[in-house]
């Protein structure tokens, strides 16, 4: 039963009319201040924002062309760039990833970059880059010439540069109430497509490896709780003729992270 203004002011006293109306006011104020957060977070849910790390030359950026069905022709940012890359990947779903590539470079910008994805707004999730000692080697800024690198230099610059990175990681999920994710990619598989297997285990937790010996570090830093680790294959390569992973094994790669990202985010 609804009763009418002119009647709610005959039933009620002034002073109760009063209050009802500061009642009623207040919320709605706080309805309208409350909104934007509200908002703010349903997008959060349904487009996480994902670091992707990883030293320079690993392919983190073909990687996000990948997942985001970009091809290198809609102007995104040239290969080793020193500038922090964005790119977003929609769904039918209205569900999605903002991507934010953290150069590889160690300069300014990039240690500017992992503050902001870590520190100043921090991140739902990693996706770490890593390539076997495949990481195609870069010359230094303003360097001109073919960039060499033996297998063995770059696995150990990738241990640096994982170093680094973990220690960021492990310090923004002490600092977070939910527990965070990490997914290690294990890229440039169409170079070794015999040996996936072997190589996956050596970026896992648990298997003893000099890159799985600094993985338990950070498990151990950040607490098992607080941080979930996967370690996945993945090609942004095959089907060509010098390639032998073929183009339909590669695709299910990429496929396979995009669905352990929705998992992980809720998504699926």
């Amino acid at each position: 039963m609804s009763h009418s203004p002119s009647r709610i002011r005959e039933i009620l006293p002034t002073s109760s009319r009063t209050a009802l109306g500061a009642t009623i006011a207040g919320g709605v104020l706080t309805a309208l201040a409350s909104a934007p957060e509200r908002i703010g977070h349903l997008f959060r849910h349904r487009f996480p924002m994902v670091a992707v790390t990883g030293m320079t030359g690993v392919g983190k950026s073909q990687l996000v062309d990948r997942l985001t069905r970009r091809s290198s022709a809609d102007g995104v940012a040239p290969v080793g760039s020193a500038v922090m890359e964005r790119r977003t990947r929609r769904s039918p779903r209205l569900h999605g990833f903002r991507f934010l590539v953290v150069p590889g470079d160690n300069a300014a910008t990039r240690l500017g970059a992992l503050d902001e994805v870590f520190h100043d707004e921090p991140v739902d999730g990693v996706i770490h880059v890593v390539a076997n000692g495949y990481a195609t080697p870069r010359r230094a800024a303003g360097t001109t010439g073919t960039a060499t690198a033996s297998r063995e230099e770059q696995l150990a610059a990738e241990l640096e540069d994982w170093a680094i990175t973990s220690h960021r990681i492990a310090s923004m999920a002490v600092r977070r109430h939910k527990p965070i994710w990490l997914v290690i990619a294990v890229t440039k598989t169409d170079l070794y497509p015999d040996d996936i297997d072997e190589v996956v285990h050596y970026y896992s937790p648990g298997s003893g490896s000099p890159f799985g010996d600094k993985v338990d570090a950070l498990r151990a830093l950040a607490g098992g709780a607080k941080l979930s680790i996967d370690v996945l294959p993945v090609s942004t390569q095959g089907g060509d003729r010098k390639s032998a992973l073929p183009a339909k094994q590669a695709g299910a790669m990429v496929d396979a992270l995009a669905d352990r990202l929705g998992q992980l985010s809720g998504h699926a």
